[in-house]
């Protein structure tokens, strides 16, 4: 199958029928299985890991931080790219996917905030500081609040996909700033990036920043927030869809009437 083949049969699922028809079918194998690894890794992380030498038991709250915040950060991206997707191609999916990972975000976002401030309040002695990191996150959950309130506020559903997508396009910068201060800003408390490293992968001699005995159930972890993650986006762009078609059968019957 040649590449633009490939791509044909992709946009295919721009069709709403198709899309329904599909996650369907597949919902119940992405909730199964995030559940089962969320079960798993969050039982292994906080009750067969050992204590760190520095950080005592706190260092567990690792198993919800950090799928979390990464999980937060790359619901922005996809919603950029869903976004991107219905500037150049106006596919009415798209942007109702964007829509629907917006809430799930947020919550993202506010795990990531939470159990942030409780794992840094034994290590840095505050609850806050405003850290590159910290910051630029924070800046991204008030960009997800804007955003789903500018869904809300504007009534023409593809006037507000257009003003969304604009929005989600600036919103971008603090979602890759929440992934790179630390890169930038040397001075920041929060430390750099230490679990997704190619040692701890690999097996090779660069030194690493996470044991195995932690870096496994996080894996482990990180894979359950993943396929969470879209089961709701796709749970939810079902349930966007659905609405939609309600308030289109509404708006024709009051046409009529």
């Amino acid at each position: 199958m040649t590449f633009a083949a490939k791509a044909n049969a992709l946009w295919a699922y721009a069709n709403p029928r198709k899309f329904l028809a599909t996650t369907e079918r597949v919902l119940p194998v992405f909730w199964w299985t995030a559940a089962a690894c969320l079960a798993v890794g969050l039982v292994w992380g906080f009750f067969f890991t050992p204590d760190d030498y520095r950080q005592g038991s706190t260092v567990k709250i690792i198993y919800l931080h950090v799928p979390s915040a990464l999980m937060a950060i790359n619901c922005w991206l996809m919603m950029l790219a869903t976004s991107l997707v219905w500037l150049v191609r106006r596919h009415h999916v798209s942007a109702l996917a964007a829509r629907a990972a917006a809430p799930v975000g947020i919550v993202m976002t506010l795990i990531a905030l939470a159990t942030g401030a409780i794992w840094g309040q034994p290590m840095w002695g505050t609850w806050w500081a405003w850290d590159p990191r910290l910051t630029s996150f924070l800046i991204l959950f008030l960009f997800y609040l804007g955003y789903v309130a500018l869904w809300e506020a504007i009534e023409d559903p593809d006037t507000a996909a257009d003003l969304t997508s604009v929005l989600c396009l600036v919103g971008s910068v603090f979602a890759l700033l929440s992934r790179y201060a630390v890169n930038f800003w040397n001075q920041g408390l929060h430390q750099g990036a230490s679990v997704m490293r190619a040692a701890a992968i690999t097996g090779s001699d660069t030194e690493e920043k996470v044991s195995n005995v932690f870096f496994v159930p996080l894996m482990v972890c990180i894979i359950g927030f993943v396929l969470l993650f879209i089961a709701l986006v796709l749970y939810r762009t079902g349930t966007e869809i659905r609405a939609r078609r309600i308030r289109a059968l509404l708006a024709r019957e009051r046409a009529g009437a």
